[in-house]
This record gives C-alpha cells, sequence and structure tokens, in this order.
C-alpha cells in the first residue's frame, strides 16, 4: 500500500485539509492519507487548543471517505515529534509505502521541525502549496537544503517509489482557509 501520512493539529480541521489529502491521493497515486491528528505542536502555542478528541472526531466528520483515516494515536504512543512517529510507523508497517504531506506554510519552518533531516531520509515527501507560502516554500531554509533531491511535479506519482531523501512540491486547488484565521475569527464572535 501507498500511504500519505498528514500530520497536524487540525485546530480546528477545515475544508482546506480536506482538499490537501484529497489531491495528494489523486496527485500522488496514493491508495490512502492517514491524518494523522497530534496531541500538540510542540512549535506552537497550546493556549487555544481544542482537545484531542474534538480535533480527531472533527477531521473524521470532515474527511468522510473511506481513502482517508483519521487517528489521534500519537497521544496513546507518547509521541511528541513527526519523526518519532514515522520511525515507529516504517518499523512497525515495513511493507507499506509512506509519503510524509505537508503544506508549503510548513515547509518555510521545516528546519525547526525536530529531527527534520532525518525525516527527510526516512521516507519521501510531498509539499502542497498553500496561499502566501508559494514562493517562501522552495527558497526555504530546509528547501535548499534538500533541493538535490526535489523531483519534478510531472514525476508526482513516482513518489511513493522512491527512495529518500526525495520531495516533490506540489501545485494545485489552493484553500484561502486557516485555523488560525478560523479560531479567530470565532474568538471574536465570542467576545462580542
Amino acid at each position: 500500500m501507498r500511504i500519505g501520512l498528514f500530520g497536524g493539529s487540525f485546530n480546528p480541521v477545515h475544508d482546506g485539509h480536506k482538499l490537501v489529502a484529497e489531491e495528494a491521493i489523486k496527485k500522488l497515486d496514493l491508495d490512502a492519507v492517514w491524518v494523522l491528528v497530534t496531541p500538540g505542536n510542540p512549535l506552537k502555542d497550546h493556549s487555544e487548543l481544542a482537545p484531542l478528541s474534538q480535533r480527531v472526531e472533527g477531521a473524521r466528520a470532515l474527511m468522510g471517505s473511506p481513502s482517508i483515516r483519521v487517528t489521534g494515536f500519537e497521544a496513546a504512543k507518547g509521541f511528541r515529534y513527526s519523526y518519532e512517529t514515522i520511525k515507529f510507523l516504517k518499523a512497525s508497517l515495513a511493507d507499506r509505502k509512506f509519503v510524509w504531506i505537508m503544506g508549503a506554510d510548513n515547509m518555510v519552518g521545516f528546519h525547526r521541525w525536530e529531527r527534520w533531516r532525518d525525516i527527510a531520509r526516512l521516507l519521501p515527501m510531498a509539499v502542497y502549496v498553500r496561499p502566501g507560502s508559494s514562493r517562501l516554500a522552495p527558497a526555504s531554509r530546509a528547501a535548499t537544503a534538500l533541493a538535490r533531491y526535489r523531483i519534478d511535479e510531472s514525476e508526482a506519482a513516482t513518489l511513493a517509489d522512491r527512495r529518500p531523501p526525495a520531495w516533490v512540491y506540489l501545485h494545485g486547488l489552493m484553500s484561502s482557509l486557516s485555523s488560525t484565521a478560523i479560531r479567530a475569527r470565532d474568538n471574536s464572535r465570542g467576545t462580542k
């Protein structure tokens, strides 16, 4: 099986997340996408983080596709970092071909992730275009460091079969939705 791993806080989940998951399945020729709802991103403020169960249920309700599986298993395993999750999945499900999926906004700060270079060595990565990050991501510190491993978007369907490091920058449909903006909007409505 060819499986995309799409991690995040999903606080809250929105149609833009669903769009990325669906587009990744098509463009990368994946059998499934596993949405990994994190207990909390170590690089983000958790003061507005909804409970994990609420975020998992919200993602399950929105995704609504047999090809997209939503899980919050990282909390049960005590994983704090994506590297731990990826290493575990690769060891325990060695017969699967995994691809890491992230938005271009995450690629901009990828060099700040715990063991980011090791993540790139463990599995191929797909970076999906996001409004406001379309020019920053390909010029980011991590993208520059991994430039020689970037494949052309026309070869995206081969990514799961490639030996890491390998990555592709995917263009396509974009959503202007943002979890941060949704929380800010909801907070402003609550104070009126």
